[in-house]
């Protein structure tokens, strides 16, 4: 069986659930909207220019999900499908999935967005592995840190051996879908890497080397 790995943001999804999960919240008065779309700009651009600093990103986008009950948090989330979520995929490329499903390979999404907002996302897409930056979760709550690597520029490659090896997997006629300068890390490593509706950075790369773009 092939590897196909998917990112999620801007690849399977038309949109950025992450971002979009933090305007979903200020919209439904859990943080300043003020402020979230201040910080939403901050680390976004960060992002985009290949330079976020993830600890500092997730310490805040974690504040949330530590200080507010499961059961209020899963009730946005309900909402935020709804809302947000399924506009991104009707409008994206989840159809990407669907010959890696026909030629029986291992799909798995590998995102840096944390799980809270992804498990649930991959679980609508019919996708079973889901490599994404972990929110520490002890004792029925979230502390506000990270468990574990974040799944994120190096740190996707750190995750997917680490789930390779657990699940006696190999590393063997390997695709990756992104849209994202930020993964090129991973991009770099498979055999075929492909560039989805890229950012003029990964673009320019994928150009210069030939790699397929789906636009």
């Amino acid at each position: 069986m092939a590897l196909a790995l998917f990112d999620l943001d801007n690849t399977l999804l038309n949109g950025d659930s992450d971002h979009g999960w933090g305007m979903y919240l200020a919209s439904v008065g859990a943080v300043d909207p003020v402020v979230q779309q201040q910080k939403q700009d901050y680390f976004y651009q960060q992002y985009l220019d290949g330079t976020l600093n993830i600890t500092e990103f997730c310490e805040y986008q974690f504040e949330v999900l530590a200080n507010t009950p499961l059961a209020q948090l899963n009730e946005w989330h309900q909402g935020f499908m709804q809302d947000v979520i399924e506009p991104m995929i009707t409008s994206g490329k989840a159809h990407l999935l669907d010959k890696h499903r026909a030629a029986g390979d291992d799909i798995v999404i590998i995102t840096a967005t944390n799980d809270f907002v992804t498990a649930p996302i991959a679980k609508r897409l019919g996708v079973d592995t889901l490599l994404a930056t972990t929110a520490e979760f002890i004792d029925g709550k979230y502390t506000g840190n990270v468990s574990g690597t974040p799944c994120f520029q190096e740190g996707k490659i750190t995750r997917l051996m680490q789930w390779l090896q657990n699940n006696d997997k190999v590393f063997a006629d390997s695709v990756f879908y992104s849209d994202s300068i930020n993964d090129l890390p991973l991009l770099e490593k498979v055999d075929t890497p492909i560039a989805v509706t890229p950012d003029d950075r990964l673009r320019a790369h994928a150009e210069k080397l030939h790699w397929q773009i789906i636009d």
